[in-house]
């Protein structure tokens, strides 16, 4: 007998999770995702980034047939993380939908049930509402449009309205269409963090790709607020600047070298949050900009670990 769901464009829905030395939020996570029906979450894909707080020996005690992890042997970053568990859930599963989530972040508890009650063959990505615990909004996760068309977050007001398409979207959250993976294929690893989920939601929308805001569907992320001036461990310093000028280019092409005018300074004045480590921090960011500008995604981890270093 063919059922309602049997017809949904959606109805094979995979979540990803990223985790790295947060087990506790993790346990909260993984609970709230696995408390879901089968008939609306069909597996659970845990790409470990060589955790050492005990995360490993919890997850191989985990029996929930739907629970597959992915341990890996060292610290890929957000970005490295998700096109693994990507590429490993498509390659398993071959799931008409994934959702993708920081080990922090989880659905509400109709969060999944609202994201299959939404209309068939609207969008290609979906982006959820995403709030703090306490019910407020968070900020860090409001999707988004190029910033070269004038606008450039969701508002408060957007919340309470119906569905709206967006240009970018970030991974908490996020639901992404098979359709969606044959337009722009997986999230590039070599960003480790930042940015690695604006790039994709913005390829994904300049090849066509329809992303769609929903306020219906609800997430929690049980983050701290972040403006992106201070920065600790100071190596974020250089992940966030590069990657977000690959971004901007991506984003405003011809436009985006008179901006750069503009943007350099506003970054290096944020040195002054940093007294103490200001000498780290240019050093630091000099190299993302220099990257930043050649496209370059070759450096590893370990060198920018090293650049952050006070007597490199």
């Amino acid at each position: 007998m063919t059922t309602d769901r049997d017809q949904k464009q959606g109805c094979r829905l995979v979540a990803v999770v990223v985790t790295y030395d947060r087990l506790a939020k993790l346990q909260v996570t993984l609970d709230r995702l696995l408390a879901a029906s089968p008939t609306d979450l069909d597996a659970v894909v845990v790409v470990d980034n060589a955790s050492t707080d005990g995360t490993g020996a919890w997850l191989a005690e985990q029996d929930d047939p739907r629970l597959c992890v992915l341990m890996q042997s060292s610290n890929l970053g957000g970005a490295g993380g998700f096109e693994i568990g990507m590429r490993w859930a498509t390659d398993r599963f071959d799931p008409d939908w994934m959702v993708l989530m920081d080990d922090d972040a989880r659905p509400a508890p109709s969060g999944l049930a609202a994201f299959h009650a939404l209309p068939d063959n609207c969008w290609d990505a979906v982006a959820a509402a995403v709030y703090f615990p306490d019910g407020t909004l968070c900020p860090v996760n409001r999707p988004s449009y190029n910033p070269f068309s004038g606008r450039v977050h969701v508002t408060a007001e957007d919340y309470e309205g119906p569905a709206i398409a967006v240009d970018a979207a970030t991974f908490v959250g996020l639901f992404v269409s098979r359709a969606a993976i044959a337009r722009a294929g997986y999230p590039d690893g070599r960003l480790f963090v930042y940015g690695d989920d604006g790039l994709f939601t913005l390829s994904l929308s300049q090849a066509g790709g329809r992303i769609g805001f929903e306020p219906s569907v609800r997430f929690e992320h049980d983050c701290s607020t972040f403006d992106g001036r201070r920065f600790q461990p100071l190596w974020k310093v250089y992940y966030y600047h590069r990657n977000l000028l690959l971004f901007y280019r991506r984003a405003g092409g011809w436009r985006f070298w008179p901006a750069c005018l503009l943007i350099l300074p506003k970054w290096l004045a944020k040195v002054r949050h940093h007294p103490g480590q200001r000498r780290v921090f240019l050093r630091l960011m000099r190299r993302a900009v220099r990257d930043g500008l050649a496209g370059r995604l070759d450096v590893t981890h370990a060198e920018i670990r090293a650049l952050a270093e006070p007597h490199s």
